[in-house]
């Protein structure tokens, strides 16, 4: 891949120029007031993105700094936040899915790489938090449950936020979270156009509880998007299971099983019902572990079950080929080798995996194709590093891409 070298130098040139510099311990609040405090957030990644799409005659460079600053005040349970985030593009040969920069008209002549120059408001948001839960109201990010189907997009320098209300209700180890939503603040920012937000109304609710160290949880998302809106309509209900088995000694065992049922949704789309499956099983034994699983999005009617809210970058390969469901569904079959590496003074935090993707339709016996995955993550100076590279072989979707991800992030 082009650049690597020079990048991986200019990014740990970076990370090594800071780290003589003390660093305030992130999310420590300051007393401003008796019983109020204050909360700077101070945040940001440097990150340097390779593309490689050689049989489609494209590729890319980026090297984007992207940061968080606001604050949080706290009194009595109330909170005030508010957080503005930008986008710098410091190597701009990318498309960064926005039309008209650079002074080209139309889509770049690069592969995407989808953080464009941005500044806006990223949240702003009132709550009150206590005992028996909380309530938030405003621009926020929603996570729920593993993000595969509401997220905040966290790995792309423009996270995904909502106009939202939420609330969450607690009743000893059982809870209920329950949003309402008119708004998807898009990863594409504030100068995309449409694509800055989806507009509809849309509710999310989890309701689960802590069984004998297992979570169980149930849930149900209806998605009404606008009519003309990127995305389609649809309402999925389900439930997730996850945990560690109650083993002694050094080896452990964890797992997840998750099932869901999607379809059409205030009519419109044509009428489909798709599933939802996902199997996965991990053992580990000290630093070592090894995991694997099957994930299923189904196909009804020509339509693939879609989770368009998803941290879509976690799942199904790091080199985003199925951001969209193909109308015949996927099946991805995957494994991963990770080992935590300990008493390596030099380089706290090391660690590292391997994963393997095998993709196959869900209808039709269509072969997508196969990818291969790894990270490397460690501290250096008391910053994280990580370094990513995905390789994805394509047969009947898509097309052969690499990607390469260096990266140092910082808080305070």
């Amino acid at each position: 891949m082009r650049k690597q070298v020079l990048l991986l130098g200019v990014v740990s040139g970076a990370a090594l120029a800071c780290s003589g510099t003390a660093q305030a311990k992130a999310g420590d609040p300051v007393e401003v007031a008796d019983g109020v405090t204050i909360d700077p957030i101070i945040s940001g990644v440097l990150r340097y993105e390779g593309v490689d799409q050689d049989n489609a005659g494209l590729n890319a460079d980026a090297l984007t700094l992207g940061m968080e600053a606001g604050f949080e005040v706290k009194a009595s349970g109330f909170s005030f936040l508010a957080e503005a985030e930008g986008t710098l593009a410091i190597i701009d040969d990318y498309n960064d899915t926005i039309s008209g920069n650079n002074g080209y008209i139309g889509n770049e002549p690069y592969s995407i790489v989808a953080d464009p120059e941005n500044v806006e408001l990223n949240r702003l948001q009132v709550g009150y938090a206590g005992k028996f839960g909380s309530l938030t109201v405003g621009r926020q990010t929603i996570a729920l449950g593993n993000h595969r189907f509401v997220g905040h997009v966290g790995w792309r320098q423009n996270i995904q936020t909502f106009d939202a209300v939420r609330g969450v209700v607690k009743f000893g180890p059982a809870y209920v979270d329950a949003t309402y939503s008119n708004s998807q603040r898009t990863i594409f920012g504030m100068d995309a156009g449409a694509k800055t937000a989806f507009d509809g109304d849309h509710v999310f609710v989890n309701a689960g509880a802590k069984v004998a160290g297992i979570d169980l949880t149930a849930f149900a998302y209806l998605l009404d998007y606008d009519l003309g809106e990127a995305a389609p309509s649809s309402q999925t209900y389900g439930a997730i299971a996850s945990g560690k088995l109650p083993i002694k000694g050094p080896v452990s065992v964890s797992f997840v099983a998750s099932y869901a049922k999607q379809g059409d949704y205030k009519g419109h789309t044509a009428p489909y019902s798709a599933d939802y499956i996902n199997g996965e099983l991990g053992v580990g034994f000290k630093g070592l572990k090894l995991t694997g699983g099957y994930e299923l999005l189904g196909s009804a009617n020509g339509i693939g079950f879609s989770t368009p809210m998803a941290t879509l970058h976690k799942f199904n390969g790091f080199a985003d080929v199925f951001l969209n469901t193909p109308g015949a569904g996927l099946q991805d079959y995957y494994g991963t080798l990770a080992y935590a590496f300990t008493g390596v003074k030099a380089l706290p935090g090391l660690n590292a995996s391997l994963t393997y993707h095998k993709f196959e339709s869900d209808v039709g016996g269509a072969d997508y194709g196969e990818e291969w995955d790894a990270t490397l993550g460690f501290k250096l100076g008391g910053y994280p590093f990580l370094v990513k590279y995905a390789n994805y072989n394509a047969d009947t979707v898509g097309t052969d891409t690499e990607k390469l991800w260096i990266q140092v992030s910082f808080a305070y």
